[in-house]
């Protein structure tokens, strides 16, 4: 249920940064690190699990012997998922000051949000738009 709160968030705030600061984030790097988060979510929490099944207990001063491997993997897990998180801040960090302007759509969204320049000025629209298509009709070609 984290795991997946976090995948959401982070997913959200990939598509919303470009709004939110007018600033685009190296996209080859959002493709790493993700991968780094959701494999390090998994090496960590696996074991975890399998532990659980084999009768682990939560909290230990140390590990019984055929307890130790699955806790060694599952260290190394989560220092995979904290590097993909900490290199994840760092390319956003960096984003803000060194990344280029957003343009007002970068992902083609035919949603209504993505008609104000980004960041959106204060007031949101110039001129109030005119709407000629659904929000998600991708099918149907822009007017």
């Amino acid at each position: 249920m984290v795991g997946a709160a976090m995948m959401g968030f982070l997913s959200a705030l990939h598509y919303w940064w470009p709004k939110m600061f007018g600033r685009m984030y190296p996209e080859r790097f959002a493709l790493v690190t993700a991968s780094a988060v959701f494999v390090g979510f998994v090496v960590t929490f696996t074991p975890q699990f399998l532990l659980g099944n084999m009768g682990m207990l939560r909290r230990y001063g140390e590990y019984p012997p055929r307890f130790q491997v699955l806790n060694v993997i599952s260290t190394a897990g989560s220092w995979a998922l904290a590097s993909g998180l900490a290199a994840t801040v760092a390319y956003l960090a960096w984003s803000l000051v060194k990344g280029e302007r957003a343009p007002g759509n970068p992902w083609g969204s035919r949603g209504f949000e993505w008609m104000t320049p980004s960041p959106p000025p204060t007031h949101n629209y110039d001129v109030t738009p005119v709407i000629t298509h659904r929000p998600h009709n991708y099918h149907e070609p822009e007017s």
